[in-house]
């Protein structure tokens, strides 16, 4: 039976791409391996969002180029962004490479490495090498990302509901490596989460470029209500899902109905992942980020008093061209208003190809070196401030199944994306809302124990729309 080595980096829609990809090669009769010098195929599902990404994915690649030696017949591919992006130019950069596969084109990957496979083996020719690129637009090319590898304890799975993105920030390459908007139909989606579901899954984080923008140009409103409402609905009458997530919204889509949705759809989580990027107007405006910074904070105000103790956690970029030391207080000053619960701050980082590249005034690297550790200074102290707050509460958590770091111990989410650490027996808590009490921070992590009822058992169930009401008003 032959294996396939799979590696992802970047965001969570290159890991649901890779676990499409991954279900494609068992179907086909493939077994998925961690070793990749076991490997008759490896494949590397890369990222361009910033050139420290693409450097790891390269360097990853190329210190797998060793396996050929034992196996000359492997067959090396690269997908996602960077593959999308650099296209032909990998062959150059990796000598090694067999396959360069776009964003668009995930659904091909198996076709091609069979291919690859069987003509090497029937050239019986070592390091034979046929070099495959296929990075061209494919029409509804949204609606093949709709199958799941199957997982021991899969509690908590992304769901792709649309692909591409037509902001065009000055800083980011995605529209350029995954193409315009294009949603897949909700009952498509919807019946993705069913099958979930029905192989145990409780809880999906619907997946977007910018999710909150969801089938605009597909479909209509309905009773005002935009499609990505109707489809928050929609998924909330699924019978056995206890919780939705979402990511990442934009402002510009972060209208009355979506605000409203949390007033009404309990399975809606208390956490949002809002990007804000910047504090400064200039800065935004210079970025094409079409809203200022006080229409930013109005939203995360009108979201809290939705949502009582939603916890909002963001994206932010320091260093951006141009960014004087008046803009970076700006920003430092909004997070100091908002109280994130948690901000990944990034320093800029100059895409090929993309309008910032080309600005002038681009800050040297020790001046965005000094703005990102002093605002992740700021960030960690409110973290961990909001963390040691919940010492001596009980929060329902979702039971993910063994800890990554300690498979001796369980570990689960918060409603507000905490992470939890508690003994338990995994196969009897996996899957199901456990209320714990927390005993413990550090820092990021938080550590508890299971409140057990009389009958010895530690289950809570998904908060009743009733519960919902009783404590949040718009």
């Amino acid at each position: 039976m032959p294996k396939v080595y799979l590696r992802t980096f970047g965001c969570q829609m290159n890991e649901r791409d890779s676990e499409q990809v991954a279900q494609m090669f068992v179907d086909r009769g493939f077994t998925v391996t961690t070793e990749a010098g076991e490997a008759d195929v490896v494949l590397l599902n890369s990222c361009s969002v910033r050139d420290q990404a693409e450097q790891k994915a390269l360097g990853n690649m190329r210190q797998l180029g060793k396996h050929r030696k034992t196996r000359p017949n492997l067959v090396f591919g690269m997908m996602g962004c960077m593959a999308q992006s650099r296209g032909e130019q990998l062959f150059e950069e990796v000598p090694h490479l067999d396959l360069v596969v776009g964003t668009q084109k995930y659904h091909r990957v198996v076709d091609h490495c069979v291919e690859l496979m069987r003509a090497k083996d029937e050239a019986q020719m070592d390091d034979l090498r046929i070099p495959i690129v296929d990075i061209g637009e494919e029409k509804d090319s949204q609606n093949t990302i709709r199958d799941h590898l199957t997982k021991e304890h899969g509690v908590s799975e992304f769901v792709s509901i649309m692909q591409g993105c037509n902001m065009k920030c000055t800083f980011c390459i995605v529209p350029y490596t995954r193409g315009p908007e294009r949603g897949r139909p909700i009952s498509d989606i919807v019946e993705e989460c069913r099958r979930l579901v029905d192989r145990g899954v409780r809880e999906v984080t619907l997946l977007g470029q910018i999710v909150n923008l969801y089938g605009r140009h597909e479909f209509p409103k309905a009773d005002g209500k935009s499609p990505f409402v109707q489809l928050l609905e929609a998924v909330h009458e699924i019978d056995g899902l206890h919780r939705i997530r979402f990511t990442s919204p934009h402002p510009i889509g972060y209208k009355e109905d979506v605000i409203e949705a949390f007033t009404y759809l309990p399975k809606l989580v208390d956490h949002v992942h809002f990007p804000m990027q910047s504090g400064s107007d200039r800065i935004l405006r210079a970025m094409h980020r079409p809203y200022k910074a006080a229409k930013f904070l109005e939203i995360c105000a009108r979201m809290k008093e939705a949502r009582p103790g939603i916890a909002i956690s963001t994206d932010i970029i320091v260093g951006f061209p141009g960014e004087t030391e008046e803009d970076y207080l700006e920003t430092k000053k909004a997070v100091e208003l908002v109280q994130f619960d948690q901000a990944f701050v990034f320093r800029y980082s100059p895409r090929k190809d993309t309008p910032a590249a080309n600005l002038p005034d681009q800050l040297p690297e020790r001046v965005k070196e000094e703005r990102n550790q002093d605002l992740l200074a700021l960030v960690d102290s409110i973290v961990e401030r909001k963390h040691h707050e919940q010492v001596g509460t009980v929060q329902e958590v979702l039971c993910e199944g063994p800890s990554r770091y300690n498979a001796a111990r369980l570990t689960g989410r918060t409603r507000t994306n905490r992470i939890v650490i508690f003994d338990g027996d995994p196969q009897r808590m996996a899957g199901h809302l456990l209320d714990v009490r927390i005993q413990e921070s550090t820092g990021y992590t938080l550590y508890g124990d299971p409140v057990m009822n009389e009958d010895g058992a530690s289950l809570a169930g998904p908060p009743s729309a009733l519960q919902m009401a009783d404590s949040v008003r718009i």
